[in-house]
């Protein structure tokens, strides 16, 4: 992937720190910058849910280094940062239910940690930092489509961290007068995306389920609905937000999505028609219906307009585009264990 360029300028003048960059977001960001000459790609992870075999082919480049580290410590922020001119701050604890079982942790990565990148930005005389934020932040607020400047009262810990990363990084701004763009992902997926683990997406969870004959399981009727993202998309806006150029495109955020609608039982029979061409047993596999999920919204749909203004960005594939490939690499993947 990664062909296509969102950039006008030489990223060979420039260097680049991703926090979380052997995660499955951060890798596709490290993967665009080597792909397009960046000058310096500096990952730092801590490897709790990042993974080496998605930054292993990058190891060897002169221009990328790895460094193993934690944004909880203040002093590894400011050495990573150390020289980098753009952060793409990635480094999070994923995951409403995990934000549940433990608040504590969730706080001190995804508040502490966020902070000291702030402070480490700050002190390194950094251009900009562009950071995750997430549609978590719309928390029990019913309108549709999501629009940046209304949202509700957060469900879940992971909710209140990403919210409150918004609300430092806008007095961090005023304060210091620093340049900071958050990104609200929505339901980001595309191939490489772990499907083990407790708390991993839904998707991914679903392919992996149902090419080993597994019943997927939806928490609630399935009726619940996502706006699905395809990651190369969020590779995009978040080259857009680091380049933008409009005054007016900084120190905000921005939804960052497709726009448009799908429920989990349309996801799982677009997942079995899709699988089902080469195995066609799986079209056959019964859907398991569990309880709600504590901390769950039950809609999701983004308006994209104010991204499409302040940085350009057109999101080149639909949902369905970027589940069929997603689905071919999971295929391939599944066959190659």
């Amino acid at each position: 992937m990664y062909n296509i360029s969102y950039h006008k300028t030489d990223l060979n003048k420039y260097s680049f720190l991703i926090t979380g960059g052997a995660g499955f977001i951060g890798s596709n960001l490290a993967e665009y910058l080597v792909k397009h000459n960046a000058r310096k790609i500096r990952v730092l992870d801590n490897m709790s849910t990042g993974h080496m075999h998605n930054i292993q082919s990058y190891i060897s480049n002169p221009s990328f280094e790895f460094i193993k580290g934690d944004i909880r410590d203040l002093d590894t922020c400011m050495t990573a940062c150390n020289g980098i001119d753009y952060v793409l701050h990635q480094a999070a604890l994923g995951s409403v239910p995990r934000s549940i079982v433990d608040p504590i942790t969730t706080n001190e990565v995804n508040i502490s940690g966020f902070v000291n990148m702030l402070v480490a930005v700050k002190d390194s005389g950094i251009k900009r930092m562009v950071y995750a934020a997430s549609s978590s932040t719309y928390g029990d607020s019913p309108a549709l489509p999501k629009l940046e400047d209304k949202i509700g009262n957060p469900l879940s810990p992971y909710a209140v961290t990403k919210y409150v990363n918004e609300l430092y990084a806008n007095v961090f701004a005023r304060t210091y007068k620093m340049e900071l763009i958050g990104l609200r992902y929505f339901n980001v997926f595309g191939p490489g995306q772990d499907p083990n683990g407790a708390y991993a997406a839904v998707i991914p969870k679903f392919v992996d389920h149902l090419l080993n004959h597994l019943s997927p399981v939806i928490n609630g009727d399935g009726n619940h609905t996502r706006d699905f993202t395809f990651i190369e998309n969020v590779v995009q806006a978040n080259i857009l937000a680091v380049f933008a150029g409009n005054p007016d495109a900084v120190n905000t955020v921005y939804n960052v999505a497709y726009g448009e609608q799908t429920s989990l039982n349309q996801l799982v029979q677009l997942l079995k028609k899709y699988l089902s061409v080469s195995d066609p047993s799986i079209e056959g596999i019964k859907v398991k219906y569990g309880p709600n999920r504590e901390g769950d919204i039950q809609h999701s749909l983004a308006s994209v307009e104010k991204a499409k203004k302040n940085l350009n960005y057109l999101p080149g594939f639909n949902f369905e585009e970027g589940l069929r490939i997603a689905v071919e690499w999971y295929k391939l993947n599944n066959r190659n264990r």
